[in-house]
C-alpha cells in the first residue's frame, strides 16, 4: 500500500485522518492471468490501483475483441461509465499477468469525497490524467497513420509493447496483426 500512498501524496498531501481512514477501507486482491476483474454486463463496484501487473480493458465489436486500455504498475483501472453511473458495463477487464491491486468500493469513495475535501483535489488530478490520456488516444486513432500510432505507443508506453501480446496491441491501434508486423519490420529497417 506504500506505493499507493506515495502516488496520492505526490498529488496532494494526505492528512493523517484521511490516511487512517484509507488504511481501514482499502482492500487488496490478486487477479490471476486470464481471470477477470469485470465482465461485460456486470456493474463495476470498485476502482483499483495496480500495485504490480497488467490489465486490459476491452469490448466486443461483433465477435471481435477491441482493446480499449492497458494499465500497468502504478495505474488505476476502472470501467469508467459503469463505475461512476453504477450501470452495466459494455467492457470487460482482464488480467494479462498476475496482478496485485488495491481497491475501494463506489460507496466508500463517495463517502471519502464528502468527508475528506482534500481527496476531491486528488481525484480531480487523477481524472484529468486519464481524460488527457484518453483524448490523446482518440486523436491518434482518428488522425494518425497506423505507423504513427505505433510510434506514439512505443515512445509513450514502451512497457505495453514489451508486455502485451501483438494481437491485443493491434486491436488497440485499430490495425490487423499483419499490419502491425509490417510496421515493426519497416521501423527496424529504417533504424538499421
Amino acid at each position: 500500500m506504500e506505493e499507493l500512498f506515495k502516488y496520492l501524496n505526490a498529488i496532494y498531501p494526505v492528512s493523517r485522518e484521511l490516511q487512517e481512514h484509507l488504511f481501514r477501507v482499502i482492500k487488496a486482491k490478486t487477479i490471476y492471468k486470464k481471470d477477470f476483474l469485470l465482465k461485460a454486463g456486470k456493474i463495476s463496484h470498485s476502482i483499483c490501483f495496480i500495485q504490480k501487473g497488467l490489465m486490459r480493458a476491452y469490448y466486443l465489436k461483433g465477435n471481435t475483441e477491441v482493446s480499449a486500455w492497458f494499465m500497468t504498475d502504478g495505474d488505476f483501472i476502472v470501467s469508467i461509465e459503469s463505475f461512476y453511473e453504477q450501470k452495466e458495463s459494455y467492457e470487460s477487464i482482464q488480467a494479462l499477468e498476475d496482478t496485485e491491486m488495491f481497491y475501494i468500493d463506489y460507496d466508500e469513495l463517495e463517502y471519502i469525497y464528502k468527508h475528506f475535501l482534500e481527496f476531491n483535489y486528488i481525484g480531480r488530478v487523477i481524472t484529468i490524467k486519464y481524460l488527457t490520456l484518453w483524448a490523446k488516444q482518440l486523436f491518434s486513432i482518428r488522425s494518425q497513420t497506423a505507423e504513427e500510432r505505433y510510434l506514439w505507443l512505443l515512445a509513450n508506453r514502451p512497457e505495453i509493447i514489451l508486455r502485451v501480446p501483438a494481437k491485443y496491441i493491434a486491436s488497440y491501434l485499430d490495425i490487423t496483426e499483419v499490419t502491425l508486423s509490417r510496421i515493426k519490420n519497416n521501423i527496424a529497417k529504417k533504424r538499421a
